[in-house]
């Protein structure tokens, strides 16, 4: 499996840490006490799909060949199922490692979850307005998300401008929906150390907007603006959302075996989980811009709706 800029790397095999994709990260998400302590009541995201819109999937490579990994995939540039990446794309086949890989004893962090392929643009950071492409793989989604349990979307796309605050866009109307039918979906922030607003599509009003912190320290790094909606450490924000969004499969299991009450914490099942994740992370302050952010605590957030059982 190559490595390519943007997307958290493989951490090289320890046998102390041999299941985990990325250990520094993992370690600061607290993933490992998370499958150690929930290990016989949660299934890593088994039976969900996290739907990744990008710039297409060879689903020659090796993660993607595992028996029933890919549940489905889909190019809503051209209308099939060709989702395979065409140049300048090169950023799909790999952004879904950090959340759903299971190969050779190496685990993303939802290791369990099946994965839909979306070719919705042509390459990841933006160089055209494509909102009408992303709006096709949006309604896809909306489309195959019974028939498939999708319950998350990774939309990796960025456009590197400092967006201060939501721009009308062709893609509004459906994101809306998503979030109206409970599925999480969430964006990049962005990698360019912006501080008064963030990349498009994870400013708009119905996507979560995820940024990063650097590993091994509880510290903003990359962009860092006000509508920023939460913190997941990663060298990238491509692999924070990444693990953002598997990390949602992961709580949204434990919210409906236990009967959790998510109501309580907003109107739809993403809004909840949003706040949980908030309520339940680590408190970071930026000294650049004077903001505090919440950074993901996968376990704190399960012991907040498992009861710590």
């Amino acid at each position: 499996m190559s490595r390519r800029v943007g997307i958290d790397p493989m951490s090289p095999s320890l046998a102390d840490c041999a299941a985990a994709y990325n250990v520094e990260s993992f370690a600061q998400i607290r993933v490992a006490e998370a499958w150690h302590k929930y290990d016989r009541i949660l299934t890593w995201g088994e039976g969900q799909c996290l739907a990744i819109l990008d710039d297409g999937c060879d689903l020659s490579d090796p993660a993607w060949l595992v028996p029933g990994k890919v549940a489905a995939s889909w190019n809503s540039i051209d209308g099939n199922e060709d989702c395979a990446p065409v140049g300048p794309g090169y950023h799909g086949t790999n952004v879904g490692y950090p959340s759903s890989l299971n190969l050779e004893g190496r685990r993303g962090l939802a290791y369990r979850n099946r994965v839909a392929h979306v070719r919705c643009i042509t390459v990841v950071h933006l160089r055209q307005d494509e909102s009408q492409t992303i709006a096709a793989g949006l309604r896809w989604v909306q489309r195959n998300a019974r028939r498939l349990n999708i319950t998350a979307v990774n939309l990796s796309a960025l456009d590197d401008v400092e967006h201060r605050e939501p721009t009308p866009t062709a893609i509004d109307a459906d994101l809306a929906v998503l979030r109206e039918m409970n599925i999480w979906v969430g964006a990049p922030s962005g990698n360019n150390h912006h501080t008064r607003g963030i990349s498009w599509p994870a400013c708009q009003e119905h996507c979560m907007a995820i940024g990063a912190t650097q590993p091994g320290r509880h510290a903003v790094h990359l962009d860092r603006a006000h509508n920023i909606d939460l913190l997941v450490c990663a060298a990238a924000t491509s692999s924070s959302n990444a693990y953002a969004a598997a990390s949602a499969q992961v709580l949204r299991e434990a919210i409906e075996l236990t009967g959790y009450c998510w109501q309580r914490h907003g109107a739809t099942m993403p809004d909840a989980m949003l706040a949980i994740f908030k309520l339940t992370g680590v408190a970071v302050r930026d000294e650049t811009t004077g903001l505090t952010f919440k950074e993901l605590d996968l376990l704190s957030a399960l012991d907040e709706v498992c009861g710590g059982a």
